[in-house]
């Protein structure tokens, strides 16, 4: 067995989060020893073959590949298949395990990890919906038809983003706030094989962008070679388009009104806060919770939807638009405002309903973190303590790409 043997009869196993997964098949392509394999429902790793090269790591664009367990009985295939959500890291009796402190690098990480009980998974809101995930599959997409694609950023910029709407017509697809879909592009790449599935975080409330028309809104920026990208934002009006999923189950917004919610993000990470906003200020106009967003871009005609938020009442979103290339003034970035409102940023560490959500590039998450760990220094509290505690909770998330 390939499976990482820790010895006395341990084993790190190699698991994939069901939860997470889009479906992409960039681990089964990438693997180079075959050990990765699917069917209509998961993708999983066999245990048999496995030998933790870490190959697949890298590719996968949403770290669901990213998973390991500490077992006595690695979990086969046929269990992997039938799986939702990953299993929680199970109890090891002390009698059977080696001791965690023995065990140098990753092997001692994952025993240590696997004795506190899980080591940070991350958590969905205690009030947030009960989401729906992977109703529809590559095999059996939901066809949707485009019904509007708007640009949303200055047309004198580079920074080409749409507001893309996508509706279902008849057919029911599920969502929430926080949930992502995946795009299946059309075409085929040099080799023959379909072109990757591309993942887009919906921008508009449960009840759609228009209220009960079954629709939704996606925030696309057009990337340069960006196969979907392009795709989608070249699509006109009554184009049709192949829709997978939806997926995540984490990354989600408490339905609780006395929720403070604490939003920082870049470009098209704003698109997840767009839709929690639309639907506070729906189903709770006069909600006791207070919703806070830091947004950055270049300059205020890259931001997306900069004309439509000076509309938004400060009494339904606090806002910090962030710019790092305006003329004449030294560069600014979401961290750098942060670090400058300590006690702000602070209070909604310290409330017991205080929800912190991350989306944007990757390179943005240590600034953001190094800020918010600055904030919790400045007024009495231990960041290093308090995240994992938040993410146990379910008020600690982070979605980068």
């Amino acid at each position: 067995m390939n499976d990482l043997s820790l010895g006395n009869g341990l084993h790190k196993q190699h698991v994939i989060d069901p939860e997470i997964c889009i479906r992409c098949n960039t681990c089964e392509a990438t693997c180079p020893v075959g050990a990765v394999t699917h069917d209509d429902r998961n993708y999983v790793v066999d245990a048999e073959k496995c030998n933790g090269c870490l190959d697949c790591i890298g590719p996968c664009p949403t770290g669901s590949i990213d998973n390991w367990r500490v077992v006595m009985q690695p979990y086969s295939l046929q269990d992997q298949f039938g799986w939702d959500e990953l299993p929680a890291q199970e109890e090891i009796a002390a009698a059977e395990a080696i001791d965690a402190d023995d065990v140098e690098g990753e092997a001692g990480e994952l025993l240590r990890a696997a004795h506190a009980g899980g080591g940070g998974r991350a958590v969905a809101p205690k009030s947030a919906a009960k989401p729906s995930i992977n109703q529809f599959t590559r095999a059996k997409p939901a066809i949707a038809t485009v019904q509007g694609n708007l640009r949303i950023t200055g047309a004198d910029t580079e920074s080409d983003v749409r507001h893309i709407v996508l509706s279902f017509g008849a057919t029911v697809f599920p969502v929430l706030e926080g949930q992502s879909i995946g795009i299946l592009p059309p075409g085929t790449r040099a080799d023959g094989r379909p072109h990757d599935m591309r993942l887009y975080s919906i921008a508009s409330a449960r009840d759609g962008e228009k209220r009960n028309a079954n629709n939704v809104a996606l925030t696309v920026k057009r990337a340069e070679g960006g196969v979907c990208s392009n795709y989608l934002c070249d699509l006109e009006v009554g184009a049709q388009v192949r829709v997978v999923g939806p997926f995540g189950a984490t990354f989600l917004m408490p339905d609780d009104p006395a929720t403070d919610i604490l939003m920082v993000c870049t470009g098209t990470g704003s698109a997840p806060f767009r839709a929690f906003t639309e639907r506070r200020r729906r189903a709770a106009p006069g909600a006791s919770g207070r919703m806070l967003m830091y947004f950055g871009a270049r300059t205020p005609e890259e931001l997306p939807y900069f004309g439509p938020l000076q509309k938004v009442p400060e009494s339904l979103l606090q806002k910090e638009l962030v710019f790092s290339r305006l003329p004449g003034q030294p560069k600014e970035h979401v961290q750098d405002r942060m670090r400058g409102h300590t006690e702000r940023v602070s209070s909604f560490l310290r409330s017991p309903k205080g929800h912190v959500y991350i989306c944007g590039l990757k390179g943005m998450e240590a600034g953001v973190e190094a800020a918010l760990a600055e904030a919790c220094a400045a007024h009495g509290l231990d960041w290093a303590t308090l995240k994992p505690q938040m993410r146990a909770e379910g008020r600690y998330h982070v979605e980068t790409y």
